[in-house]
């Protein structure tokens, strides 16, 4: 099917900015989205910008589908955080969903959304890379603000980066924040913001660099790390002075404001190249690593 294509194309949206960008990057190319909004998630001020908005509980799989068919929708695009908690505790599922669900060998996010894909690919809908019309938002490698990293900082975003591809790698969370090359905080369900204001209550005063990368095997489909404003001003509050994100995998909401403010708090931000380090310099040594 080619790229070029404006018809047949659907979003299921989740919460937050990602679905309203969405929605946005795909209107500059002239293609009309049909939206199947989550009811436990979505914003209602989708309305204003879908035409064709259809609502659904997060355990109606079948539904949706259903809505997708009748919408002529072939292509489609996942955009917006689902909690992690509700997924497992709130979900009512259908009888097509609670068959997938049984059927998992591995009981977390990553394998159900997997899932949910493959089915919907079984029912001709393609999945699409979630940042399909957002490439503008994803940073090339380089210092992104006007300060590059210092020399501390430098040092702890080494050390950071390779805990948190370790962490990353065993699907546990994706952010870390390292203070003296130490690791103050590691994410698990409760997301970056709230782990940099936990880092912030067990560091006290000292100062803190946060570091995020993507999976090793990151599902850009229906899984992309994402920094947006809230972001930096939880940075702020928690005397963050540096951000260290993967190149080409992360979406910066607002860039051109998030950079802005970021400079006005004497942030550093730097994207690096998602292969750069894979092991924490130091955690191994003196060990034998036959």
């Amino acid at each position: 099917m080619p790229e070029t294509q404006t018809t047949g194309w659907g979003l299921i949206a989740g919460n937050g900015r990602f679905p309203f960008l969405v929605l946005e990057g795909a209107r500059s190319q002239g293609i009309d989205m049909a939206v199947i909004a989550l009811k436990e998630e979505a914003s209602e001020q989708l309305a204003s910008l879908a035409k064709r908005l259809h609502w659904v509980s997060l355990g109606e799989l079948s539904k949706a589908i259903e809505l997708m068919h009748q919408e002529g929708v072939t292509r489609a695009v996942m955009a917006g955080q689902v909690k992690h908690n509700k997924i497992f505790s709130s979900i009512r599922p259908d009888w097509k969903l609670a068959k997938l669900l049984f059927s998992l060998k591995r009981k977390n996010t990553d394998a159900l959304i997997g899932a949910v894909a493959r089915v919907l690919e079984d029912e001709g809908i393609h999945l699409v890379d979630s940042t399909h019309f957002l490439k503008p938002l994803l940073p090339e490698p380089g210092v992104l603000t006007k300060r590059a990293p210092d020399d501390r900082e430098t040092a702890d975003i080494e050390y950071g980066l390779g805990v948190a591809r370790l962490i990353a790698a065993m699907d546990i969370g994706q952010t870390v924040v390292i203070s003296d090359r130490a690791c103050v905080a590691v994410e698990a369900m409760e997301g970056t913001d709230e782990t940099i204001a936990r880092a912030a209550r067990i560091a006290g005063d000292k100062p803190l660099v946060v570091v995020k990368v993507s999976k090793p095997r990151q599902d850009m489909r229906f899984d992309v790390p994402v920094i947006g404003l809230p972001t930096i001003e939880h940075m702020k509050s928690a005397r963050a002075t540096a951000l260290a994100l993967d190149a080409g995998r992360t979406l910066l909401f607002d860039r051109a404001k998030l950079i802005e403010q970021a400079d006005a708090a004497g942030i550093a931000i730097q994207a690096v190249s998602p292969a750069s380090v894979m092991e924490p310099k130091g955690v191994a040594e003196g060990m034998d690593k036959e």
